[in-house]
């Protein structure tokens, strides 16, 4: 499996106009349409709208306005984030021809930033699972082996990273949603403090627990990918107004120690001796 570049790597070489967005969404498409009928890890891919991006974003930048890091850089989006007039399904057949009206807000904040959409991204109905295989659509395959489940329930999102066919997703977490199929994919996904990231327009599996977060190849990529969608939003009632720290500047400052508190009586007490 071939791997690509970093976001802050290829995101320089933007910049300085060495790679062309249209370059880098072409390559994305290509695989997409060469890997996706293995991993079926798009539902809907938006070639099209992604191509038009790119070639505004390729323009921005030759008339000196660079956006950011992800400036020009292809995404994906888990199909639970409203998208405005690109079908928003859940991997559901309930919502196979739901059309929203409106970008969520973290989709607005990402287009802000320059970022290429690539489509929306398989799962696990929604978002209520662990593996990725109860979908409308058909169950998502692991990128390192299609025989294997990519994990839930953005596992679309999570084997879509893995495989190359974008530089970072956007998931969604309730119980280890975004977490998991990252792990089990070989990628990072973060979990972000809820609050940090708006959930309005997601369509909500648990209104109290859902955290909106980034799946990317390395940590500084996921960091990234925050910087962009984190922040106040007063069309969120569990939004938090603080201010947004510097996540990319802030991974040398690593903790020297750590403490770590385990619940006994939910990991030990109650099992069996051997285990």
């Amino acid at each position: 499996m071939e791997l690509q570049s970093s976001i802050l790597e290829i995101a320089e070489q933007v910049k300085k106009r060495v790679v062309s967005p249209v370059e880098l969404t072409r390559d994305c498409l290509q695989r997409i349409e060469r890997l996706n009928s293995t991993l079926n890890a798009f539902i809907t891919i938006t070639a099209e709208s992604a191509r038009s991006q790119a070639r505004q974003a390729e323009q921005d930048i030759q008339h000196g306005r660079w956006r950011g890091p992800l400036h020009g850089i292809p995404l994906a989006l888990k199909d639970i984030l409203d998208t405005a007039g690109v079908r928003t399904t859940a991997a559901s057949a309930l919502f196979k021809e739901r059309i929203p009206a409106e970008d969520a807000e973290v989709v607005r904040r990402l287009k802000d930033a320059g970022a290429v959409l690539l489509g929306k991204q398989n799962l696990h109905e929604f978002a209520y699972g662990g593996s990725s295989m109860v979908s409308y659509y058909g169950e998502v395959h692991n990128s390192w082996n299609p025989a294997y489940i990519a994990g839930g329930s953005s596992g679309g999102s999570a084997a879509a990273v893995a495989a190359g066919l974008c530089y970072g997703a956007i998931g969604t977490d309730t119980a280890g949603s975004i977490r998991e199929p990252a792990a089990l994919c070989g990628v990072v996904g973060l979990k972000p403090t809820y609050g940090r990231v708006s959930a309005w327009g997601v369509i909500p599996l648990s209104w109290s627990l859902d955290h909106v977060g980034p799946i990317a190849a390395t940590v500084a990529d996921a960091a990234v990918i925050l910087q962009a969608i984190a922040g106040f939003d007063a069309t969120d009632i569990n939004s938090e107004d603080i201010p947004v720290a510097d996540y990319v500047a802030g991974l040398g400052n690593c903790p020297k120690t750590l403490r770590i508190g385990v619940p006994r009586a939910y990991f030990f007490e109650g099992l069996d001796a051997e285990i």
